[in-house]
């Protein structure tokens, strides 16, 4: 079965993104090699048109893919330094779409519940990262055998009720809570919202992984004008489709993915880390503007 072009463009929108990172030690320090994952995905809906990355001390720089496709820039320091500079400038091209599962025949018509069977393909994206314990959302069912929903439905309503429960909260710098940790506190940053979405997609037997990129546009929605994270579901004849808990919203052409994979781990835009003899105190402050062009 073929499904109707979901993603038809509509037109092209213009997104200067602009990003610095800078750290300071009280003394020089030594760094292990740091891999920057902060370079928007493309294909045939988001192009990137200039490219001028630029770290102080200045260093080698190799670009590669890693397994899961981003695009990574690891950064290789000989020297030690009191400061860190990562400096970003990137122009990019993105069309307007609309999400392909609203035309898609497939994905509309599909039942879940949770005896259903998984395909390889899902299976592949599922396993070794099952939530270690059930997660329970209130307020929220999930389909069973007895009662199957229709599948766009069920993810409108659990990506409005983690909206609804799951209070925002900005917080620049730590690893991603468990899930178990933010329905506990019923808080959270977006990274967190997104790995909770993303363990109870699993648990329904969806293939899902987590993003990070950039919220251009939508004012008035949450982390808007930031580095933001989301999730992804693949469904057979839909492809891949963001969801945004944080707003509680599906994704548009104003959501940038810059790198994708299965654990928060796998999308930390900036990885690495100093050393030395002693223990010496450090400062970062980051900054980010996307500009219409």
């Amino acid at each position: 079965m073929h499904c109707r072009c979901l993603d038809a463009i509509i037109k092209q929108m213009k997104i200067g993104v602009r990003y610095e990172t800078i750290y300071r030690y009280d003394r020089a320090v030594r760094f292990s090699p740091h891999d920057v994952r902060l370079f928007p995905r493309t294909d045939r809906f988001v192009q990137i048109t200039r490219l001028d990355f630029r770290t102080q001390p200045e260093t080698t720089v190799r670009f590669g893919r890693d397994v899961f496709d981003n695009v990574v820039a690891s950064c290789f320091f000989d020297q030690p330094s009191e400061m860190l500079e990562l400096r970003l400038a990137i122009d990019v091209e993105a069309a307007k779409k609309i999400p392909s599962i609203l035309f898609c025949p497939v994905a509309l018509s599909k039942c879940l519940s949770t005896t259903r069977k998984i395909s390889p393909r899902s299976f592949a994206l599922i396993a070794n990262v099952k939530p270690d314990e059930s997660i329970s959302l209130p307020g929220w069912t999930p389909p069973s055998q007895e009662s199957p929903r229709e599948t766009v439905a069920t993810l409108v309503e659990l990506t409005n009720a983690l909206h609804q429960t799951i209070s925002y909260e900005r917080r620049e710098e730590g690893a991603a809570q468990s899930p178990a940790e933010t329905l506990r506190r019923q808080r959270g940053a977006c990274r967190d919202t997104a790995v909770l979405l993303a363990e109870m997609l699993r648990d329904l037997g969806l293939a899902a992984r987590v993003v990070s990129g950039y919220l251009a546009g939508g004012e008035g929605s949450r982390a808007e004008g930031s580095l933001h994270a989301w999730t992804e579901v693949f469904l057979p004849g839909a492809g891949w489709i963001g969801l945004d808990p944080t707003n509680g919203i599906f994704c548009n052409d104003n959501f940038i993915p810059a790198a994708v994979g299965l654990r928060p781990a796998d999308i930390t835009p900036i990885s690495g880390s100093f050393y030395h003899r002693d223990r010496i105190p450090a400062e970062m402050k980051s900054r980010l503007e996307l500009i219409t062009l």
